[in-house]
């Protein structure tokens, strides 16, 4: 596949990344971790608020997203398991890639196809990168 690392090669590296440490990408169980919280917190708000409709609930997790990457970083559950967005040419992520990185991210599939760099298809799409903060 062209888009396997060489050996000694590590994800992230192509983009001028640290192998480890801040900055470097986040593993599969920080990922999980923040995904885990975001969606709870938007089931929590779906219970209280619409009656735990599930297009709700999916609006919610995706406003959450949409509102917190450009504000913080970050949603509240990359924030709490350490990990930030950031955008893979450097700079403010701005408001479209949020957007764009959100909704690929809701449709499931996107999020779960990666290239060598550990990068699902939504960051690719956005340009940008989950990394440690």
């Amino acid at each position: 596949m062209p888009d396997e690392l060489p050996a000694g090669f590590y994800p992230g590296e192509r983009l001028g990344l640290p192998a480890e440490g801040s900055g470097s990408l986040a593993k599969l169980g920080r990922r999980v971790g923040g995904i885990a919280i975001d969606w709870a917190c938007a089931v929590l708000i779906s219970i209280a608020f619409f009656s735990y409709d599930p297009i709700a609930t999916l609006v919610v997790f995706i406003v959450v997203q949409c509102v917190f990457i450009p504000t913080i970083g970050g949603s509240p559950g990359h924030r709490l398991t350490g990990m930030r967005v950031i955008r893979v040419t450097g700079g403010w992520p701005g408001l479209w890639r949020p957007i764009v990185r959100s909704v690929l991210l809701a449709l499931v599939v996107p999020a779960v196809i990666w290239d060598a760099d550990n990068r699902g298809v939504h960051d690719k799409a956005a340009g940008t990168a989950l990394v440690r903060a």
